[in-house]
Parts: structure tokens; C-alpha cells; sequence
């Protein structure tokens, strides 16, 4: 059922490299009147979470309230973040929000649905990262693996949520 206003809101998470986005694709294209909003909207390589009240401010809270939301996404040119274009969010049937914490323990009782994505082999899937993001962001990269294992190590967003193997 709707959990955020009249909005189904689904996490997709699980670590960096694991197939978070593809599972996320492949559920927006399924469904009628679905919205993607990815993490990498939001973070950047010091900013892995904290960011946050940008997302509950300027979206979820809007949508509770049957209004359209807003934010300014982050751009990633040349594997440098910044500031980008502005997103306005129009209210959909379903909200998919994807990457790493987007299930974390803040938004838990208002999610419709929890994906969990794994794929343990860490080396592996600091490979699959890199050879999305390019080499010259291995060792933020690496940094982002270990902050990410600390982070689900107390968030255990895994607790709740429907796992599904790798992509």
C-alpha cells in the first residue's frame, strides 16, 4: 500500500557495484506511472549520506502532501560532483529510489517496498564500479566500499527487505 501519501515508495539498495540500478530499470519499466530518483543524484564522494534532508525536504515530504517536489541534482563531469540542473518531481503512482542507504532506517516505515541487492564479493564489485565510473575513480571508489560496509553494518537495512542475488 501507499505509505507516503498516495505514493508507493520503493528502495533499492545494497552496496556500490551490485546492481542496485539495474534492478531499479528493469522495475520502472515495468510499472505504470513510476519515477526513478537514484542516490548519485544526491551524493558525492564526501557526502556519502548526510545529504539526506535535501531528498525529505525538497521531495518526500512534498509528495506526502499530493505536491510535486524539487531538487537540485548532482552532477558527476569528469568524475568530479557538483552542482546541476534542477529536478522537479511530479507526483507519481510509484517512487523508486535507488543506491546505497536509499532503505536506510529514516525512511523505512514509509516504504512500500525494500530491495536488497547483493553481491559479496567485494573485489568483484569494486571492479564492476570501476569499470562503470572509469579508472580514475578506483581509489574513491575503494574509500566508498569501506564506508559503505560501516554504514550497513549499523543501518542493516537487509533486516527488512526482499534480497535478490545480483543482476
Amino acid at each position: 500500500p501507499p505509505r507516503l501519501g498516495g505514493v508507493r515508495l520503493v528502495a533499492v539498495d545494497g552496496p556500490s557495484g551490485a546492481g542496485k540500478s539495474t534492478l531499479a530499470g528493469k522495475l520502472v519499466a515495468a510499472l505504470d506511472h513510476a519515477l526513478l530518483i537514484p542516490t548519485d543524484h544526491f551524493a558525492t564522494w564526501d557526502d556519502p549520506v548526510s545529504w539526506w534532508p535535501r531528498l525529505e525536504n525538497g521531495v518526500l515530504i512534498p509528495l506526502t502532501r499530493g505536491r510535486p517536489g524539487r531538487y537540485q541534482r548532482t552532477e558527476w563531469t569528469d568524475g568530479v560532483p557538483g552542482p546541476g540542473e534542477w529536478v522537479t518531481v511530479d507526483v507519481p503512482d510509484v517512487l523508486v529510489l535507488e543506491g546505497v542507504s536509499a532503505g536506510r532506517r529514516a525512511v523505512r516505515d514509509r516504504l512500500s517496498c525494500l530491495f536488497w541487492v547483493e553481491f559479496a564479493d567485494a573485489p568483484t564489485r569494486l571492479e564492476r564500479s570501476v569499470a562503470r565510473d572509469g579508472e580514475s575513480s578506483r581509489a574513491h571508489l575503494e574509500r566508498w566500499q569501506e564506508f559503505e560496509a560501516g554504514w550497513f553494518a549499523v543501518d542493516r537495512p537487509w533486516l527488512t527487505a526482499d534480497r535478490f542475488p545480483s543482476l
